[in-house]
């Protein structure tokens, strides 16, 4: 889900060089009226690189976060409302860079075995979406945008739709390889 002006651009690039602060997301999975479903959140609009984007719950490592796990699960708890106690981490998945704003994120597989209720920070987020496995799974929710990235310009860039939502970068890369290791054991 890199589009290749991406791949060329880190090539170019060590971002151990530049410092990256450290970040952590939860690729969340939930029952929901028997289906298993994904969280994603709708950012709210401010000043920033990811202003309005799609993504997963989570933020920057504070000093007190004891792992990159406990990291995912804090902010998961703080943007939704969800508490960590109600989520089992499963696994890491592969750390990605994001230029813009100079982050190496690690994502990590949760999943609930309850429905849950959102409670979004009104500050961070402006919306969950919740996103049924079987559509995830769906070829068809792939399709490719044409847009101009902090890399390039006018580019075209693979992305997962997603209700109205168009999910491309660093968010869709992380759905891609979810997306490989949910195949690989169906």
């Amino acid at each position: 889900m890199a589009p290749l002006e991406r791949v060329s651009f880190l090539k170019e690039i060590n971002y151990a060089d530049k410092n990256p602060r450290e970040a952590a997301v939860l690729m969340l999975m939930y029952p929901k009226q028997t289906q298993t479903h994904l969280a994603l959140i709708v950012r709210n609009t401010y000043p920033g690189v990811h202003s309005s984007q799609i993504g997963f719950p989570g933020g920057k490592v504070e000093i007190e976060d004891i792992d990159l796990a406990y990291t995912a699960l804090r902010e998961t708890h703080e943007e939704v409302g969800i508490p960590s106690d109600k989520i089992t981490v499963i696994r890491p998945f592969s750390k990605i860079y994001i230029p813009p704003s100079n982050f190496l994120v690690s994502p990590f597989l949760g999943i609930s075995y309850e429905e849950l209720s959102f409670i979004p920070d009104n500050n961070e987020v402006k919306h969950v979406l919740e996103f049924p496995l079987a559509t995830f799974l769906d070829e068809n929710t792939i399709t490719k945008v044409r847009m101009t990235t902090s890399y390039a310009t006018d580019i075209e860039v693979p992305a997962f739709m997603v209700e109205k939502y168009v999910v491309w970068g660093a968010t869709a890369m992380m759905m891609s390889e979810l997306k490989e290791t949910i195949k690989q054991v169906l």
